[in-house]
């Protein structure tokens, strides 16, 4: 329902919000688990540049602002996908809401688009979204710092969620291999399909020089098949031709496959002892949170906010972009040593799920009051 200062919503009434997307895991998971919470509409399907549905979310045409307005809701929630709109046509859907009385919340989930090399766009964008929000929510408090320090904003910070279904965790975990302090550890690094933010060829030339130096260590690369194919976009011959000579070094395993469904993901991480982030800038990452789940540990670079989502341990990348060989044996030689972090239960996940979603429904609340307090004063 749109907000506006004659009708705002009732106390006993459900917020509506409409998420930019809705149909993803951190999405989901903002859901209380005791009580209704607000309704978060599907997404509408997107459209490609012809306006034929796509079958999915992407493109979110709810960032479409003649679209938007037509969606019965109190809140627009953005959280991904921006990246095809211009800041004019941010601007327009900010106006928009405006107009219409309507609350805009974003959440800050990449300060530097994971997607996208140069991150001049992304700030651009954000520097349109950030001070216009109503609600501003971030998942790390390094991250709440720098918004901060960027636009003169303070988000709220609320930690990332779980990833794998808390129904899911236990049996997940018990799968784990067990593993005493001091005994050879499984180390796993997965290229996907190469996203501009993995650093390929540093990480994996950084991982075939220190895990040798580290005893009984073993090394499993995973990667995408598409990437093998000469005509595929993301084909890099010189990550082919590492792998190729990955796949002869003794103690190292090169799986090439498919994407992954969610289960053969699972049962690949659940059979790692650390799984390496291999990025060269970011963020926050879903799959850090995923290894927790999962119990796995997580070797992340000192970039980005990853080490205040949770425990990693962390490596280092030269100045000239390569990785620090000694800041990776030095990681290594901690896991093995230490032995397996105990995994986050599903107890903690639950009260975190609660806590999540009680700081959202304030967000949202003092969202709308916002929004009805602009359209009463104009």
């Amino acid at each position: 329902m749109t907000v506006t200062p004659e009708h705002p919503p009732a106390p006993d009434r459900r917020l509506v919000v409409a998420s930019v997307p809705a149909d993803h895991a951190y999405v989901r998971h903002l859901a209380p688990l005791d009580r209704p919470g607000p309704v978060r509409l599907d997404d509408p399907p997107g459209e490609d540049e012809h306006g034929v549905p796509t079958g999915h979310w992407w493109p979110p045409v709810l960032l479409d602002a003649a679209r938007t307005e037509r969606v019965d809701a109190d809140v627009l929630h953005v959280h991904f996908g921006f990246e095809g709109r211009t800041p004019a046509q941010l601007e327009e859907l900010v106006a928009t809401l405006r107009r219409t009385g309507r609350a805009l919340v974003l959440t800050v989930h990449d300060l530097h688009n994971p997607h996208l090399t140069d991150r001049t766009a992304h700030l651009a964008q954000l520097g349109v979204l950030v001070p216009a929000a109503d609600g501003l929510v971030t998942l790390t408090a390094g991250a709440a710092a720098e918004v901060e320090r960027r636009w003169g904003r303070t988000p709220v910070v609320v930690p990332h969620p779980h990833v794998v279904p808390l129904d899911e965790m236990p049996s997940w975990q018990s799968r784990r291999r067990p593993r005493r302090p001091g005994e050879p550890v499984r180390v796993g690094v997965s290229l996907k399909s190469l996203r501009p933010n993995v650093a390929a060829v540093p990480v994996l030339e950084g991982l075939l020089a220190a895990v040798p130096q580290v005893p009984g260590t073993t090394l499993e690369v995973a990667v995408h098949r598409d990437v093998l194919a000469p005509e595929h976009p993301r084909h890099d011959p010189a990550v082919v031709a590492l792998l190729e000579r990955a796949a002869t070094v003794p103690g190292v395993e090169v799986r090439v496959h498919d994407y992954l469904d969610d289960a053969a993901l699972h049962a690949q991480l659940v059979a790692l002892d650390v799984s390496v982030l291999p990025y060269r800038f970011g963020t926050h990452s879903g799959w850090l949170e995923m290894c927790r789940d999962l119990g796995t540990d997580v070797l992340a670079p000192d970039l980005g906010y990853y080490a205040d989502q949770g425990p990693v341990d962390v490596y280092r990348h030269a100045a000239d972009g390569s990785v620090d060989v000694g800041s990776l044996v030095a990681a290594l030689e901690a896991v093995r040593d230490r032995g397996p972090r105990p995994p986050i239960t599903v107890a903690e996940r639950e009260r975190q799920r609660q806590e999540v979603a009680v700081a959202h429904d304030a967000v949202y609340a003092r969202a709308v009051r916002r929004a009805a307090e602009r359209v009463h004063s104009h």
